[in-house]
């Protein structure tokens, strides 16, 4: 099994290799349109993909892969279906097996045709003053819950709803159900668990006038059957800036995990290690961020 790893990872490389050179881009003209297009991956990740070094694992560089196969006129899945399974980090680590990503693509046409089906226009309207995000961990490291705290100001009289939008990132399972805590009642929800993808409108008590403040709270319940499988990540992916993000996530005690990093664009594959403390709670914030994507990943020890 590891010599047909090592294999794929070359096999992975020098189809990348020549992909490149067959369109004639530089590394930086790549970056460049894969940031157009949402997916931001650095020249360095660019560069070690290329020269296998290192190959996409993360999630949101698997994510990204789609992007790089339209960028680069391949044809869907050339690169996606070259990764074997994520290689062990450290004596008993593992990073359980990312869910399949041939149709990042596709999954960006689907969300979009999904949007059309509520009413964005108060979205451009809306400063984000602050956003709070608490992820609960499961003891079978699956998410339980996530509950989310926004701070938003009007910045034009007439805006008067939240459009949600959330990525299970694992397509045919169950979408969670969401609950209402503060300043928000449910309006049009399309869920799609084909694609994994969930856009509800929280509709606000009134109308806001311009400059007027709101603050809005909301959770997302995972209460069915089959229930995720290990999580080794959650972000949020930002539009549009907003002054203040902060994200919390409690593990379980009886499912804590070796390690903790935070990481952000541009370069979403280095990371910042931080620590869980004895609650079980990691933690970490940013200002002033966006557009771009922030989160915390952490690696599971398996017994």
């Amino acid at each position: 099994m590891v010599g047909h790893a090592t294999e794929t990872a070359e096999e992975f490389a020098e189809t990348l290799r020549a992909a490149i050179r067959a369109k004639g881009l530089s590394l930086d003209r790549i970056r460049h349109r894969l940031q157009m297009r949402g997916a931001p991956i650095s020249i360095t990740a660019l560069s070690y993909w290329q020269s296998g070094r290192r190959r996409p694992e993360r999630p949101d560089s698997l994510l990204a892969l789609g992007h790089l196969e339209d960028v680069l006129d391949l044809p869907e899945g050339a690169l996606s279906q070259l990764l074997g399974p994520p290689r062990p980090r450290g004596r008993g680590r593992v990073r359980p097996p990312t869910p399949q990503v041939q149709g990042a693509g596709r999954d960006n046409v689907r969300l979009a045709q999904l949007l059309a089906g509520v009413d964005t226009s108060s979205d451009t309207g809306l400063s984000r003053v602050s956003q709070q995000d608490r992820v609960e961990i499961g003891a079978d490291g699956g998410t339980r819950r996530l509950r989310s705290r926004h701070t938003l100001r009007a910045d034009r009289s007439g805006v008067d709803r939240w459009v949600l939008v959330y990525d299970t990132d694992a397509p045919g399972n169950p979408l969670p159900s969401v609950g209402m805590l503060r300043s928000c009642r449910l309006g049009r929800l399309i869920a799609d668990p084909t694609s994994g993808i969930l856009v509800a409108e929280l509709l606000f008590p009134k109308p806001l006038r311009q400059g007027e403040t709101l603050v809005l709270e909301y959770e997302l319940l995972q209460d069915e059957a089959p229930y995720p499988a290990l999580e080794t990540s959650h972000f949020r992916r930002f539009r549009l800036p907003v002054r203040e993000y902060s994200l919390e996530v409690r593990f379980d005690s009886r499912c804590l995990p070796a390690r903790c990093e935070r990481f952000s664009t541009p370069d979403l594959e280095q990371g910042t290690e931080i620590e869980v403390d004895e609650w079980g709670y990691a933690f970490a914030t940013s200002r002033d961020f966006g557009p771009g994507i922030f989160g915390i990943r952490w690696e599971w020890v398996l017994s």
